[in-house]
């Protein structure tokens, strides 16, 4: 079946909701048998009756049900649509978040917070890797993407990246490795949890080529997640912004060396340009 008659479709619907082909014909503004004929003819194209009489009225088939549930579905996103463009929809679609698979959990639900307490509010979260995260943004599948890579100019002109914030890389672990005077004989003695995302590799790999270090990278992270597990087993020392490590930190269950790395962090909001964007982000971007 290449091509359904939507119109077919349509007043299929009203019949099943009406229970009845004359009611529905009344409101349709069409003649009973009219409406009849475009049942049929529906039912035809799909190989199925839709309706059996019990009595005066009509009951929908397993087939009807089916066709009854798609058609709402389908029919609702439609009103969704114009909804939408006329921007007149009384709750907003969900917004979807693309967030960059090593960016810190804490600072995704600190970007989020604004709206979680909203009624209705749906939010849609997808983490991955920049590349892919943009395709789907300049395909209009993601509303924003959270990352620390901001979109240089190869990557698009209609990209806009919002600066969130700045943070501090520290080194960060549990109170008996902190146990060194100097931020080279830390590096030199301790084992380092580093995670993948670009800056703080890069930056911390020019530091230890500025110290001439060569420090026993015990972790090679994707995952902010499980730089975090990894800090609270006493693997190593973790190489992250505070806000990573933010409910560690102030539990005393690990701690920050107060030893500066010199190496920051910023965070993005990278939306497209779009004449309809998600009405929520007004409230989330700066």
């Amino acid at each position: 079946m290449d091509t359904l008659n939507y119109h077919h479709l349509r007043y299929f619907r009203a019949v099943a909701h009406e229970g009845n082909l004359t009611r529905a014909a009344e409101k349709l503004n069409l003649s009973q048998s009219a409406l009849s004929t475009q049942i049929k003819a529906l039912e035809a194209r799909l190989g199925h009756d839709l309706f059996e009489r019990v009595g005066r009225q009509l009951k929908l088939t397993e087939v009807g049900r089916i066709a009854l549930d798609h058609a709402d579905r389908i029919f609702g996103t439609g009103q969704e649509l114009i909804e939408t463009l006329n921007r007149s929809a009384d709750h907003s679609p969900p917004l979807r978040v693309g967030a960059l698979s090593t960016l810190s959990r804490n600072f995704q639900m600190q970007f989020l917070r604004p709206i979680l307490d909203h009624p209705d509010m749906d939010i849609v979260l997808k983490s991955g890797q920049n590349a892919p995260l943009l395709r789907s943004l300049s395909e209009l599948a993601l509303d924003v993407v959270l990352t620390t890579d901001a979109p240089t100019s190869a990557a698009g002109s209609d990209f806009i990246a919002h600066r969130l914030a700045g943070q501090t890389v520290s080194l960060h672990g549990t109170p008996e490795r902190m146990a060194h005077g100097s931020l080279i004989t830390l590096l030199a003695s301790e084992p380092v949890i580093v995670p993948t995302e670009s800056a703080i590799r890069t930056g911390f790999n020019r530091l230890t080529a500025r110290l001439g270090l060569q420090p026993r990278i015990i972790a090679d992270v994707d995952d902010m997640a499980m730089v975090r597990l990894l800090a609270r087993a006493g693997v190593g020392l973790a190489l992250a912004p505070d806000i990573v490590l933010a409910d560690e930190i102030a539990s005393g269950q690990l701690c920050t060396a107060p030893f500066e790395t010199g190496i920051t962090d910023t965070f993005y909001a990278v939306t497209t340009r779009r004449s309809f964007p998600h009405p929520m982000l007004d409230t989330l971007l700066p």
